[in-house]
């Protein structure tokens, strides 16, 4: 008999909840990634499964609305944070989903301190934010290769261009 799956909205944890359930100690290797999510697609989710791949729990933090309309500008989000969270909850390589609203997710880094923080490969090392926290800390930054074409910027120009 298989196990009931976990419901999505059950992996969206407050910060405290989640440095309850994947803070120190901890006997697993944590891995952390963050972004907007916005129009989830397949460069995302094979993103994603290859960070989980890195460690034995993956934890994944998401702009707020109001964070991301202060980095994307006023047309963005396209998909209310709710709805981003849940969608990402609802992968099966993402154990736990938690907002932030602050610009970057250096303060959340340093509250959590993942073994593992996993960017893509359009970041240079020095570019990442948290990767001292991380490192400082004896864990390691990994940077993965994106799918390319795909891309949320892409999608936005394919639909902007049949407007």
């Amino acid at each position: 008999m298989t196990e009931t799956p976990e419901f999505p909205d059950r992996r969206i944890l407050s910060r405290d909840e989640l440095l309850e359930r994947f803070g120190r100690p901890r006997d697993h290797v944590l891995v952390f990634t963050n972004g907007v999510f916005d129009l989830l697609h397949r460069g995302h989710v094979d993103y994603l499964w290859r960070a989980r791949a890195l460690g034995d729990a993956l934890v994944v933090g998401v702009n707020t609305d109001a964070s991301v309309r202060r980095l994307k500008g006023p047309g963005r989000p396209l998909t209310p944070q709710q709805d981003r969270c849940y969608l990402l909850a609802g992968l099966g390589c993402v154990d736990a989903v938690t907002l932030f609203d602050e610009d970057t997710p250096a303060d959340l880094i340093r509250t959590l301190v993942p073994d593992v923080l996993v960017k893509g490969g359009d970041y240079r090392p020095d570019e990442v934010v948290g990767r001292d926290s991380v490192e400082g800390a004896g864990g390691r930054l990994v940077l993965l290769p994106l799918v390319e074409g795909r891309s949320t910027t892409a999608i936005l120009q394919k639909i902007r261009a049949t407007e």
